[in-house]
């Protein structure tokens, strides 16, 4: 694993509003990052322009935030969200909503479901982090140590997730917050608070097979959403720490 350090640029702040920005994707629209908040907050999705502002609010009428953590999208313009974060490590359900043509909606609208449970050979963890390659959805617990990568079909209905691997990055203090994949499937990229992991030159989905890197940010802060807006460039969103603003980052990878 090679090393470097990233420098941040802060491109907006979030609108105070929105207290858990808990992801960042752009679906279509290159102009719009969406996001949403994390559990217990109202079942919304939310268009942001890069400066912060919000200018989509979008009632998902058909589903409850039970505790909402990542989102992905596809190249059809579907915006997907992660309903599966797990902090008891007791839940058994988990869910994925798809929500069709995000751009074309206006102020409401219902979503289908993808429901999973776990294999036998995975307990019962958090997960914070998703996306979408090759129609399969991967999943990352976002403890670090001996972590685990799950897929699970894009396929409205009920699935069992599959073991995809296992993988220790070694470190302190290392949890994966968001993830997200290039729109040419070379580069996956993988949050933590105060830096990322860049994954490529892999085949297929054996991530950790090829080049691992990990770029410090020499910032810390409450980061939760990250998504590629161009092949070598990542826009990173800030969740509300209380301590300082929460913003919008990109970074030249």
């Amino acid at each position: 694993m090679s090393c470097q350090s990233g420098k941040l640029t802060t491109v907006g702040s979030i609108d105070s509003d929105l207290d858990e920005a808990s992801a960042a994707q752009i679906c279509g629209n290159p102009n719009i990052v969406w996001t949403i908040e994390d559990a217990g907050n109202k079942n919304n999705v939310y268009g942001m322009d890069f400066k912060g502002n919000i200018v989509r609010d979008i009632d998902i009428k058909n589903i409850k935030n039970v505790d909402w953590e990542d989102l992905t999208s596809d190249k059809e313009g579907n915006l997907y969200i992660g309903d599966f974060g797990n902090n008891s490590r007791k839940r058994k359900n988990f869910f994925i909503y798809k929500i069709e043509n995000i751009n074309n909606v206006e102020d409401e609208t219902i979503a289908k479901t993808i429901q999973f449970t776990l294999p036998d050979n995975v307990k019962s963890e958090d997960f914070e982090s998703f996306f979408l390659l090759n129609n399969q959805f991967y999943i990352f617990t976002k403890e670090t140590k001996n972590f685990k990568v799950l897929k699970v079909p894009n396929t409205i209905g009920t699935h069992v997730a599959t073991l995809v691997t296992e993988y220790n990055l070694k470190g302190k203090n290392n949890r994966i917050t968001s993830a997200a994949i290039s729109e040419d499937n070379a580069t996956v990229v993988l949050l933590n608070h105060d830096k990322l992991w860049k994954l490529s030159n892999f085949k297929d989905d054996h991530f950790f097979e090829g080049d691992i890197e990990k770029i410090e940010f020499n910032h810390n802060s409450q980061k939760e959403g990250i998504c590629f807006k161009d092949n070598n460039t990542v826009v990173i969103t800030d969740e509300d720490s209380g301590k300082e603003d929460n913003n919008i980052y990109t970074l030249k990878l």
